[in-house]
């Protein structure tokens, strides 16, 4: 209930405040891209692309391709797994540097006055061919309002994650949060826009990121 609580105050300051308001901060666009197949009742065949322009969204500098399994167990759990394999890089006039991450993960479905929640848990493996390979935990609350508007049905939501590392550079170095419109352009197609205050620590010093999301996903 308290992160619920905050995540919600967080959302109302995001939206009150001016988008642009961190002169440290650099605007992003993100793409992402899902599609989904029905191989049984409860298991699914999920594949994600995904592509993000920084620098002011001038210069394309990450991509990553993504596999896997989701297994629902029950209404309220649902488990999984899969392999991404990600490229990028510092600068346009820099090599693309690949890195390997096969992951677990498991995710609660609830409800709460209305609100519908899910809280994923993921654990990676980073693997690198330039330096030491790393691992991750990821912990992703969303929250969705429980109103809907227009034939669109237009859904208002919250989410916050936090990336904790494990191994030489151990503890939080990244935190996400996420504020948007999820809808339905057709009943297999629904798609969100969003905005997220990134804020991620790189030698000690933390930064923020705005970033504009687009997402859309597609059931088979």
């Amino acid at each position: 209930m308290k992160r619920i609580s905050f995540i919600l105050i967080g959302f109302i300051l995001m939206l009150t405040g001016r988008v642009f308001a961190y002169d440290d901060g650099d605007f992003q666009i993100w793409n992402t891209d899902l599609e989904e197949i029905q191989l049984k009742k409860d298991l699914k065949l999920v594949f994600e692309q995904e592509f993000r322009w920084g620098n002011n969204a001038s210069e394309f500098y990450y991509q990553h391709y993504d596999a896997g399994l989701a297994y629902a167990l029950n209404k309220s759990w649902t488990v999984g797994g899969g392999y991404r394999q990600i490229y990028a890089r510092t600068a346009v006039n820099k090599p693309w540097r690949p890195e390997s991450d096969p992951y677990l993960f498991f995710t609660y479905f609830g409800e709460l006055a209305g609100f519908k929640f899910d809280d994923r848990n993921r654990f990676e493996y980073q693997y690198y061919s330039y330096q030491a390979d790393t691992g991750r935990y990821r912990n992703k609350l969303t929250i969705k309002a429980p109103w809907k508007f227009t034939k669109l049905e237009i859904q208002p939501f919250v989410s916050d994650e936090i990336f904790i590392m494990i191994g030489n550079d151990q503890g939080l170095n990244q935190n996400r949060l996420s504020g948007g419109l999820g809808f339905s352009l057709t009943k297999n197609i629904k798609a969100e826009l969003y905005y997220m205050l990134l804020s991620s620590k790189s030698n000690s010093i933390w930064k923020d990121y705005n970033v504009f999301g687009t997402k859309v996903k597609v059931a088979f």
